[in-house]
């Protein structure tokens, strides 16, 4: 009997532990397990087949792990793109002429922040499709060095210092601050050496040598890595032909080895196909995956890795263990989001309706609209006082367009506040204001809104370009050099009418430009009596203009690019050389320069702390100057630190290496301290293929602009 007792007990106690197993969760779903164990765990048992099917964008649902689909495409250049109701913030040129690095960070904590919550009600639904993922393909860091790209508008400018800046900022609002987790996941694009021409994208060959590659096109990839930006995006383009997603110099060479990049790469949609259809660099697909798995690709933005690794497998170009080092990686990325966890288990579970597009995000695009928009001209006009002008006209191809506020890669808001409807808004009932769209884009003979202007004190005219005028391949459908301008002119339509305007009354004339790159102002500047560059401002940028016109804020942003004269003045598009090209290397005069912007007040610098005579190679210049507000009115001013190199061939013209946007009252006095680096200084040594430190005078330069220093004081480095 008691024999039949100790076999019945055992039995149970088997079963009570095999139950107790089944019941355990599987390494890979523990939150509080080491992050590489999990991967591992992952990896050791998932099948081959779910492995491969893991390595493109649109993955499946591995359904005997409980594993849901996942889809990787998604965007959030300005505000989550393409995935409905968001926020809509300033384009990212628009964001950067803030020079406001704090502020960029608080832009992608509120978008990061749309994304839990629309990510949380999408999984509550049981959907997992395109655009409502959490991880983003944005920014877009390459270097704006042409004002003909179309896509120019989606990067933060010329200089290689404030696009990592401001773009480094924005990753860390994406990201979050809490350790061992991504709020959201960023990924810096595109990798690299890529700025148009848009149409041949798919097939051009980037040619730069190493020194304008180190200093100019990859120092904001650099600076983001170092910084655990979460993803890299590889090109479409060769670069010195080379596919920028098999080639060996940059993924391997520079981003795994010597970044020691441990993040994903993702390729750009279907770049792996340009590879071997309009390169021709690899002859067959198989043969294009196995490159790409071996030069470190982890995600494809299309179907090749999911349709052809086991063929490459199948050939005895790949192995098990290469598909398990090229998934890895997208694993940790999905494990660091949170995507395996229980979502009661993520701090970010609770957000919901009341996180997308709310009161503070709202106040928050209207802060940035007007911190992005730069006044170019003003003869005593701006502000408007209320009680000097009872009747207003807004009139313009682009006061009443939506795709004027929105750029492109946006997404949908139900706050849109068009020009017209802000400025009728802020002048209030009290007011006669009178619309008349006046122009279109291509119209040079019928104008409206003339007799109107006559009878009116004052006419703001919104004109500009639009994101269907320039942009991305495809999207710019009215732009007759596939997305890209080939020309800096605005449209002859709007500068007849602006002509028309001025021939009709001498009373005031406010132009509003709205465009993502270089335009020619010139063309209009003698038929306006004040010129407000407003970018593609978001949601908010009727609200935000007319806070600047009313003079309820103070204009101070700043251009981050040159704006030329003439499209003469530069050197072919197709040129990737430097030379002559941005304030860094022109020689030339512009017609605006970098760092150009007007207040309506008036601000007096003076050295707090001044520069030391001479450093060395660890130390940090550290400089504080004085801000005095002697105007009448409160408000921002930009301070901007440039360096000025010794006379050796090659060195930059000036250098912008520091900047801070301080606010200072009416009478008031800030004083504002900027730091650089002396490493920050280093070059790049084409003979010994490494950073170097030239010795020798050089002088930092304080000033308004890249073309106006108040203070300058020279130093030697030893």
């Amino acid at each position: 009997m008691w024999r039949k007792q100790v076999f019945f007990f055992s039995a149970l106690m088997c079963l009570f532990t095999l139950n107790a197993a089944a019941q355990r969760p599987a390494l890979f779903r523990k939150a509080d397990a080491p992050l590489n164990e999990r991967v591992n765990d992952l990896l050791r048992t998932l099948t081959l087949p779910e492995k491969i099917s893991l390595l493109g964008y649109n993955s499946p649902a591995i359904d005997r792990l409980q594993i849901p689909a996942y889809n990787w495409w998604n965007e959030a250049l300005h505000g989550i793109a393409r995935g409905g109701e968001a926020t809509v913030y300033p384009q990212a040129i628009g964001l950067s002429a803030s020079f406001n690095a704090p502020l960029a960070r608080e832009v992608a904590n509120t978008i990061s922040t749309e994304a839990r919550a629309k990510y949380n009600l999408a999984v509550q639904q049981h959907r997992h499709v395109q655009y409502l993922g959490l991880n983003f393909w944005t920014p877009n860091i390459n270097i704006f060095r042409d004002p003909r790209w179309g896509r120019g508008q989606e990067t933060y400018g010329e200089d290689p210092y404030l696009t990592a800046t401001m773009a480094g900022a924005f990753v860390q609002g994406l990201q979050g601050d809490v350790p061992g987790m991504l709020k959201t996941a960023a990924c810096a694009k595109h990798f690299a050496v890529h700025s148009g021409p848009e149409a041949d994208r798919h097939s051009f060959n980037a040619i730069v040598d190493e020194k304008d590659l180190r200093e100019t096109y990859l120092y904001a990839f650099k600076k983001l890595v170092d910084d655990k930006v979460e993803s890299v995006m590889c090109a479409y383009n060769r670069v010195n032909s080379q596919p920028c997603c098999t080639g060996n110099t940059l993924l391997q060479d520079i981003l795994r080895h010597e970044w020691k990049f441990g993040g994903q790469v993702v390729t750009d949609c279907w770049a792996l196909d340009d590879i071997w259809l309009r390169h021709k660099a690899i002859p067959t697909r198989e043969e294009v995956a196995a490159a790409a798995v071996k030069a470190g690709v982890n995600l494809d933005c299309a179907n090749i890795l999911q349709d052809d690794v086991m063929k490459a497998i199948n050939k005895g170009w790949l192995t098990s263990a290469n598909v398990d080092s090229a998934l890895g990686a997208t694993l940790r990325t999905r494990i660091k989001l949170g995507l395996l966890d229980a979502p009661a288990a993520s701090p970010y579970s609770r957000y919901g309706e009341d996180s997308v597009n709310n009161d503070y995000h709202a106040r928050l695009a209207r802060e940035a609209a007007r911190e992005s928009m730069v006044l170019l001209k003003n003869e005593g006009v701006l502000p408007l006082t209320g009680d000097k002008y009872a009747s207003m006209l807004v009139t313009g191809s682009n006061s009443a367009s939506l795709e004027a506020l929105m750029g492109n890669y946006h997404g949908v808001s139900g706050n849109m506040v068009t020009f017209a409807a802000g400025l009728a808004k802020a002048a209030g009932p009290g007011m006669a204001m009178q619309y008349d769209q006046g122009c279109d884009f291509t119209d040079t003979l019928h104008f409206g809104g003339i007799w109107a202007s006559q009878n009116c004190d004052v006419t703001i005219a919104v004109i500009g370009l639009t994101p269907l005028l320039e942009g991305e391949e495809g999207d710019a459908f009215l732009s007759p050099s596939g997305g890209d301008k080939n020309t800096l002119s605005l449209p002859r339509s709007q500068i007849l009418f602006m002509k028309k305007l001025r021939e009709a009354h001498k009373k005031p004339i406010i132009a509003v430009i709205t465009a993502g790159s270089a335009v020619d102002v010139d063309a209009i500047a003698p038929y306006a009596d004040a010129i407000i560059l407003a970018w593609y401002p978001g949601e908010q940028g009727g609200n935000a203009l007319a806070d600047i016109i009313f003079g309820k804020y103070s204009p101070a942003g700043r251009l981050p690019v040159t704006f030329y004269q003439s499209l003469n003045d530069l050197p072919d598009y197709k040129d990737y050389s430097m030379k002559n090209r941005t304030y860094r290397y022109f020689e030339g005069k512009a017609a605006y320069p970098f760092g150009y912007g007007l207040n309506y007040t008036k601000f007096d610098y003076n050295w707090h702390t001044a520069p030391a005579k001479e450093y060395r190679s660890k130390d940090t210049i550290r400089v504080s100057v004085s801000v005095k507000n002697t105007g009448p009115f409160d408000g921002d001013e930009v301070l901007q630190a440039y360096i000025t190199y010794p006379n050796m061939e090659r060195m930059p013209v000036k250098e912008l290496k520091a900047f801070k946007r301080v606010h200072v009252s009416k009478g008031g006095e800030e004083t504002a301290i900027l730091e650089i680096p002396v490493t920050e200084l280093q070059k790049w040594d084409l003979q010994q293929h490494n950073w170097k430190l030239y010795k020798g005078r050089y002088k930092i330069n304080i000033g308004k602009s890249s073309a106006d220093f108040v203070l300058s004081q020279e130093f030697l480095l030893r």
